[in-house]
């Protein structure tokens, strides 16, 4: 009897666990569409796969205190409005393609981002407020965890924009062997769905 009890109390563990998971962002399956439908082709793009190579390559010797001083002066940048080290960042071709897929999407995407190996900033459509995204699950979700990982974050309110928008997030691969190279991450603007 003890242990029937226990069964049911756990398959209603396991049951309340599935049902808030799925309820924590009612557009998860309309954000996974856009990302299978549109934004898997982005990830093999050249101008994504051969930006986050080099950066990778670029960074491949940086230690956590190189890495917090990039961050801080970008940091820094972004609350003074801008900088040398952000202009160069918005100046590169990958960011340029990102604009070119935000200002594309009627207004679903709010902004568009990617990470290389270490969770730094590698291109985007618009200035984020930290350089260094390597500490938060947009980063630790996907390229941590493998090749297909995907992160569909919940639904908030975004003060810069005004509007309630989702972060999903997804690994980006190099086409070449199937190994992890980078993430990329998408504010998906849900009040445009």
């Amino acid at each position: 009897m003890k242990n029937k009890i226990l069964g049911v109390v756990f398959s209603g563990i396991i049951m309340c666990a599935a049902t808030t998971s799925a309820l924590a962002n009612e557009f998860e399956a309309q954000i996974m569409d856009i990302l299978n439908n549109q934004v898997r082709a982005w990830l093999s793009d050249p101008a994504i796969v051969e930006a986050v190579k080099a950066q990778n390559a670029e960074h491949a010797n940086m230690g956590d205190a190189d890495i917090d001083t990039l961050d801080k002066k970008w940091r820094a940048e972004a609350k003074a409005g801008g900088g040398d080290m952000i202009n160069g960042v918005l100046g590169k071709d990958i960011s340029k393609f990102l604009t070119g897929k935000k200002e594309g999407s009627n207004g679903v995407f709010s902004e568009i981002f990617v990470m290389d190996n270490k969770g730094m900033n590698v291109g985007q459509s618009d200035v984020t407020s930290d350089y260094m995204q390597g500490d938060e699950g947009k980063w630790q979700k996907t390229y941590q965890a493998g090749p297909d990982a995907v992160f569909v974050d919940e639904v908030e309110f975004d003060d810069s924009s005004q509007t309630f928008q989702s972060q999903v997030s997804a690994t980006i691969v190099d086409p070449a062997d199937g190994k992890p190279i980078g993430a990329i991450t998408l504010g998906i603007n849900v009040e445009n769905l």
